[in-house]
């Protein structure tokens, strides 16, 4: 009797430490992952690496592009990887803040900038994105966009960048193929320009003989049009750079000319471990 009492206490005690053991590993996996930011926001920089108009164009860039394709691409910026993976922790956040929409189209860019220990980024891609930023892409986009200029600290231009790039893809402005393919660049540059162009005169011919629209209305296509006319341009001069600042105003597109809306929240997307890593 006082045998069987022993053992039932040995297995309580033993059940009751596993039981813990689980609890700290859940929570500890937990509290690694930032929770979802409110009011929602799809630019968050932990690490204070941006300047606050830094992460308002890209807010603003993010939330336009959001609001007229429903496709959402979050940009995290942390210290500290919490002794997991970047691409774990990429995976974790967009999971947990259901980056994306019930279609999966969602993008989580994690950056950790150099400090005492390497730099970090990770290019997570939900489901339904997949074939259009697949992981060889994805890895491109982070060794041509965003390292090299990472390693001269400029965050903002690297991620801005690579988020031009991923729209494009994303948008269907051209393929992961031509993005691939060196000597397709000078082809897609000439073709933004003449999308650039062509979209202009449209809205400006528009404005005259769509004389029943309200100005307002009017007003809010060119930002629409010259916004997105800026962002494919932007989408492929990761080469090009001094071409496009007296237009573009540097890295980013229209910036500060934007006004764009705020984010409404993040839509349940769902990851499948696509995507991308490296670091300097």
């Amino acid at each position: 009797m006082t045998s069987n009492k022993k053992n039932n206490s040995c297995k309580f005690v033993r059940i009751s430490g596993l039981l813990i053991f689980l609890f700290a590993v859940l929570t500890s996996s937990a509290q690694q992952i930032p929770s979802r930011p409110s009011p929602p926001r799809l630019v968050n920089d932990f690490s204070n690496t941006l300047s606050t108009p830094q992460e308002a164009n890209l807010e603003r860039k993010l939330v336009a592009y959001n609001d007229s394709t429903s496709t959402q691409i979050a940009v995290v910026f942390v210290n500290d990887l919490q002794g997991t993976t970047a691409a774990d922790f990429a995976y974790k956040l967009g999971e947990k803040w259901g980056v994306g929409t019930k279609d999966d189209n969602g993008i989580v860019i994690l950056v950790k900038p150099k400090n005492d220990t390497k730099g970090e980024v990770f290019i997570s891609v939900g489901y339904g994105l997949e074939p259009y930023v697949p992981d060889a892409i994805a890895k491109r986009i982070i060794e041509n966009e965003m390292i090299p200029a990472f390693k001269n600290n400029d965050y903002y231009s690297g991620v801005s960048d690579a988020i031009d790039i991923i729209i494009g893809l994303a948008s269907g402005a051209f393929t992961a193929e031509e993005y691939s393919d060196e000597g397709a660049e000078i082809f897609i540059l000439v073709f933004f320009i003449v999308m650039m162009v062509v979209m202009i005169v449209f809205i400006t011919f528009a404005g005259k003989v769509g004389k029943t629209y309200s100005s307002r209305h009017d007003d809010s296509s060119i930002w629409k049009a010259l916004f997105w006319a800026s962002v494919f341009s932007n989408s492929n001069r990761h080469n090009h750079h001094n071409h496009w600042d007296d237009f573009s105003g540097g890295s980013g597109g229209f910036g500060g000319g934007f006004g764009g809306g705020s984010f409404g929240g993040f839509g349940g997307g769902s990851f499948g471990g696509g995507g991308a890593g490296g670091s300097w």
